[in-house]
């Protein structure tokens, strides 16, 4: 694309966004790709570099084997989700909040980079849980994380729920685990509702959250897809804009 074509699009936008009320956006990983936490199925994704990263988000097999789940308890340690920090993309959607024009921000992202750079809790629908919580898999309590890692960094391997001994994971949605309900109907919802529909960082080739796209078409609204590489849903866009997210969402959100 021509850098003209792309200014001319980029004004294009911008002015769908100044005539909305009502904006929604989807994420997904390539918005935090820029912030150093790689995707999981692309060329230097978490799963394909490593096939058994796999295994420790398949709910199966993290119940039924103490050592998937205590390699899992590793690589949380190691995680560069700790280290990252909330980029341009990020506070882009911040900016638009704040003016009033963005309803809600749903996420498949587990980073809880959006809230860290001032997102509001509220309007954020993170459809497959967070990284920052853990959650008892046997009386469903919940705590931070950071708890959690303490105790392995002090040499429990694979700790428990200190309320009911059970199983703990990360709050997160593994593969055989369902999707929240009450979420996947508020993101519904918003989409059947918006006049805006931004697509960030996400081939929408994951479902069901990626159904929230054509439904804002079929309800009116505009689709607006920001992606590096093609994604399954170009043909449904208004506008593709192709790009680094941290550099095209801020121009688009403007000041």
């Amino acid at each position: 694309m021509a850098d003209h074509d792309l200014d001319t699009l980029v004004r294009r936008v911008r002015g769908w966004i100044a005539e909305a009320e009502r904006v929604v956006a989807l994420t997904g990983a390539g918005i935090s790709t820029e912030s150093g936490i790689p995707d999981f199925r692309g060329p230097q994704g978490v799963w394909t570099k490593n096939p058994e990263a796999e295994k420790q988000a398949t709910i199966q097999h993290y119940v039924a084997d103490p050592e998937v789940r205590k390699r899992a308890w590793r690589s949380r340690l190691d995680s560069p989700a700790w280290s990252a920090q909330p980029n341009a993309g990020h506070r882009a959607l911040v900016a638009l909040e704040r003016r009033g024009k963005l309803d809600m921000l749903i996420t498949q992202n587990v980073d809880g980079l959006h809230q860290a750079a001032g997102s509001s809790r509220e309007r954020v629908v993170e459809v497959h849980g967070t990284w920052r919580e853990v959650m008892c898999l046997a009386c469903g309590e919940r705590a931070p994380m950071d708890r959690a890692l303490a105790r392995v960094r002090a040499g429990e391997e694979d700790p428990p729920c200190r309320s009911c001994g059970g199983i703990l994971k990360s709050a997160t949605i593994s593969f055989g685990q369902s999707l929240v309900p009450d979420d996947i109907a508020r993101a519904e919802r918003a989409a059947r509702n918006c006049d805006l529909m931004l697509a960030i960082g996400t081939k929408l080739s994951v479902w069901p959250v990626a159904a929230v796209v054509p439904a804002a078409k079929d309800a009116g609204a505009r689709v607006v897809i920001l992606n590096a590489e093609p994604t399954d849903m170009d043909a449904l866009a208004d506008v593709v804009l192709r790009g680094a997210i941290g550099e095209l969402l801020p121009r688009l959100v403007g000041d």
